[in-house]
Protein backbone atom coordinates (compact mmCIF):
# COMPACT_ATOMS: atom_id res chain seq x y z
CA UNK A 1 0.00 0.00 0.00
CA UNK A 2 1.22 3.52 -0.96
CA UNK A 3 1.86 5.91 1.78
CA UNK A 4 0.48 9.53 1.44
CA UNK A 5 2.88 12.14 2.71
CA UNK A 6 3.06 16.08 2.75
CA UNK A 7 5.82 16.01 -0.06
CA UNK A 8 3.58 13.88 -2.46
CA UNK A 9 -0.07 14.67 -1.37
CA UNK A 10 -0.58 16.78 -4.19
CA UNK A 11 0.34 14.28 -7.09
CA UNK A 12 -0.59 11.45 -5.65
CA UNK A 13 -4.06 12.70 -4.10
CA UNK A 14 -4.70 15.70 -5.53
CA UNK A 15 -3.89 14.89 -9.25
CA UNK A 16 -4.73 11.44 -9.53
CA UNK A 17 -6.72 10.97 -12.58
CA UNK A 18 -9.23 7.88 -10.69
CA UNK A 19 -10.76 7.93 -7.05
CA UNK A 20 -8.39 8.47 -3.70
CA UNK A 21 -9.05 6.84 -0.36
CA UNK A 22 -6.72 8.08 2.25
CA UNK A 23 -6.69 6.76 5.97
CA UNK A 24 -5.22 9.21 8.48
CA UNK A 25 -3.69 7.64 10.98
CA UNK A 26 -0.43 7.39 13.96
CA UNK A 27 1.51 4.41 15.38
CA UNK A 28 0.07 5.60 18.30
CA UNK A 29 -3.64 5.22 17.90
CA UNK A 30 -5.19 1.84 18.76
CA UNK A 31 -8.32 2.11 16.37
CA UNK A 32 -5.88 2.86 13.75
CA UNK A 33 -4.20 -0.31 14.40
CA UNK A 34 -7.76 -2.17 13.96
CA UNK A 35 -8.79 -0.56 11.05
CA UNK A 36 -5.40 -1.19 9.13
CA UNK A 37 -5.88 -5.02 7.48
CA UNK A 38 -9.50 -3.42 6.85
CA UNK A 39 -7.47 -1.02 4.30
CA UNK A 40 -4.85 -3.46 3.50
CA UNK A 41 -7.57 -5.72 2.41
CA UNK A 42 -9.74 -2.98 0.30
CA UNK A 43 -6.25 -1.91 -1.04
CA UNK A 44 -6.03 -5.22 -3.08
CA UNK A 45 -10.08 -5.32 -3.64
CA UNK A 46 -9.96 -1.89 -5.69
CA UNK A 47 -6.39 -2.04 -7.40
CA UNK A 48 -6.61 -0.81 -10.48
CA UNK A 49 -10.07 1.07 -9.73
CA UNK A 50 -9.07 3.23 -6.93
CA UNK A 51 -6.05 4.24 -4.73
CA UNK A 52 -5.92 3.22 -1.22
CA UNK A 53 -3.49 5.36 0.79
CA UNK A 54 -2.21 5.36 4.38
CA UNK A 55 -0.76 8.94 5.68
CA UNK A 56 0.78 9.23 8.83
CA UNK A 57 -0.18 12.41 10.93
CA UNK A 58 3.14 12.77 13.00
CA UNK A 59 4.87 12.65 10.00
CA UNK A 60 2.78 14.76 7.88
CA UNK A 61 1.35 17.15 9.65
CA UNK A 62 0.68 19.42 7.32
CA UNK A 63 -1.66 17.41 5.37
CA UNK A 64 -3.58 16.41 8.78
CA UNK A 65 -3.88 20.20 9.15
CA UNK A 66 -5.17 21.28 5.71
CA UNK A 67 -8.17 18.76 5.99
CA UNK A 68 -8.81 19.44 9.50
CA UNK A 69 -8.29 15.91 10.76
CA UNK A 70 -8.53 16.10 14.31
CA UNK A 71 -9.31 12.64 15.33
CA UNK A 72 -7.79 9.75 14.11
CA UNK A 73 -8.73 7.17 12.45
CA UNK A 74 -10.22 9.38 9.95
CA UNK A 75 -10.81 7.84 6.41
CA UNK A 76 -10.93 11.00 3.48
CA UNK A 77 -12.34 10.05 0.39
CA UNK A 78 -11.37 11.86 -2.66
CA UNK A 79 -12.69 12.73 -6.42
CA UNK A 80 -10.98 14.76 -8.77
CA UNK A 81 -8.98 16.34 -6.40
CA UNK A 82 -11.80 16.83 -4.06
CA UNK A 83 -12.49 16.20 -0.74
CA UNK A 84 -16.12 14.01 -1.68
CA UNK A 85 -16.51 11.95 1.87
CA UNK A 86 -14.91 11.23 5.40
CA UNK A 87 -15.22 8.85 7.94
CA UNK A 88 -14.01 9.08 11.23
CA UNK A 89 -13.38 6.21 13.74
CA UNK A 90 -13.08 2.60 13.24
CA UNK A 91 -16.33 1.18 14.21
CA UNK A 92 -17.92 -2.43 13.81
CA UNK A 93 -18.61 -2.82 10.22
CA UNK A 94 -16.43 0.21 9.09
CA UNK A 95 -15.15 -2.52 5.78
CA UNK A 96 -19.20 -2.68 4.52
CA UNK A 97 -19.25 1.16 5.34
CA UNK A 98 -15.73 2.05 3.21
CA UNK A 99 -17.08 -0.10 0.37
CA UNK A 100 -20.31 1.95 0.01
CA UNK A 101 -18.24 5.14 0.24
CA UNK A 102 -15.66 3.86 -2.34
CA UNK A 103 -18.29 1.76 -4.37
CA UNK A 104 -19.99 5.57 -4.49
CA UNK A 105 -16.76 6.96 -6.49
CA UNK A 106 -16.51 4.29 -8.97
Amino acid sequence: MQEATDQNFENEVLKSAGPVVVDFGATWCGPCKRLEPIIEELSKEYQGKAKVMKLDIDNSPETAAQFAVLSVPTVLFFKGGKKVDAMVGASPGAKEVLKKKIDALL
